[in-house]
């Protein structure tokens, strides 16, 4: 369900069709309601067995809510412990490997990457998706400085036991490589995420989930993804308030779903709806005629949300509230298929969507341009191919 969860899936599958062995480590499904799923709990962890090798999938020790960062912090130690040990017999016990991929966040893995490559050999890759603890800092989530300066030691020690560190941006990337000694630099690469485009594809607004959240043809303007504190989403309820002709959707789950609720009492024209099938994700993308991919401020530099390739290869036109000159920015852009503005700005959000929704040929122009652009820049097998080119020689 997590849109990195699909990215590295993804990334897997596409190494196994070039004819590589592959064993995965992961949690147990977990992530919709922040509990391991029915039918997949009472275990610590489960194998199966595939075509192209392994699943091994661990006690995530998720708590239902996402609020709790003591609960989070312990639950990410034990989910990584548990990780490490697995790594340890995936496949064939204790053969060596080629190469060890480990995912950020959570943060743990980094080492626990070097402590399989430890054992079982190979280079280790370390994909960021977010950058940690930056992101946690901007949004006042972590502000216990012992805390930061753990997490900041634990950061650069982990890029430097690790043969490659992989960033989605090149603001991301000079981030890291600010934080270390040059002789570290090199070992910092940029690969972006990508969109598999077939599984996504432009669909009619008039969709079945439009039905099922009570929306007839009026212009909707759609936040889908996880509803957290990073995002500032109470711009979507001022702009609801002053915009009483659109729908606006918040569609997802996380810590910051209540006070919303709470924050669009009243509003007839707000609409929450939950996480949905990845096999409708088409369908929930195409009921938007906007998407929103809004950051806090500080956050550009140290994330690039992978929801905007799955807007863009719905062939739905972006409006992004994220810090200017960074990532997202240059995507839109490129693309020229959407609009940003500063963030944790309302005012300059509500006229920027105020101008979008009054020329409706614009937004589908915008649309169809965002299409063709990840067709050509962002290939999951282009992708796949430079992470396989980061074991070889």
């Amino acid at each position: 369900m997590a849109p990195t969860g699909v990215v590295m899936s993804r990334i897997v599958h596409e190494l196994a069709n070039r004819g590589h062995e592959l064993h995965v480590v992961t949690s147990l499904p977990w992530y919709r309601k922040h509990q391991v799923e029915q039918g997949w709990s009472g275990a610590l962890w489960r194998v199966e067995k595939t075509n192209w090798g392994s699943i091994t999938r661990v006690q995530p020790f998720a708590g239902k809510t996402k609020s709790n960062l003591l609960r989070r912090a312990v639950g990410f130690i034990l989910f990584s412990y548990l990780v490490g040990l697995r790594a340890l017999f995936a496949g064939k016990v204790w053969r060596r490997v080629d190469g060890v991929l480990a995912m950020s966040p959570p943060l743990t893995l980094g080492l626990i990457g070097w402590h399989t490559k430890l054992f079982r050999g190979g280079k280790l890759v370390f994909n960021i998706q977010d950058i940690f603890p930056d992101a946690a800092i901007e949004t006042g989530a972590i502000t216990n400085k012992k805390i930061i300066s753990f997490a900041s030691w634990l950061e650069r020690t982990s890029y430097k036991c690790s043969d490659s560190v992989v960033l989605l941006s090149d603001d991301l990337a000079n981030n890291v490589q600010s934080k270390l000694e040059q002789k570290f630099h090199k070992r910092v690469k940029v690969i972006p995420n990508f969109v598999d485009t077939q599984a996504i594809t432009p669909m009619s607004r008039m969709t079945k989930y439009r039905t099922e959240l009570r929306i007839d043809d009026a212009l909707v303007v759609m936040y889908a993804g996880n509803v957290g504190f990073s995002q500032s989403l109470e711009m979507l309820v001022s702009a609801a308030r002053e915009l009483p002709q659109l729908i606006f959707v918040i569609n997802g789950e996380g810590a910051a779903r209540e006070s919303l609720k709470k924050s669009a009492h009243g509003l007839s024209n707000v609409r929450f709806g939950d996480y949905q099938d990845v096999s409708r994700l088409s369908e929930v993308l195409a009921t938007g005629d906007i998407h929103v991919v809004p950051l806090k401020r500080g956050l550009g530099s140290v994330s690039v949300p992978s929801k905007t390739y799955s807007i863009l290869a719905s062939g739905r036109p972006v409006l992004a509230a994220v810090d200017l000159d960074t990532e997202v920015p240059r995507i839109l852009a490129a693309a020229d298929a959407g609009v940003c503005v500063e963030p944790d700005n309302s005012a300059a959000f509500i006229s920027a969507l105020r101008a979008m929704t009054l020329d409706p040929k614009t937004l589908s122009e915008m649309g169809e341009r965002g299409r063709k652009w990840v067709e050509n820049h962002a290939s999951p097998a282009s992708v796949a191919q430079r992470y396989e080119a980061l074991y070889t020689p």
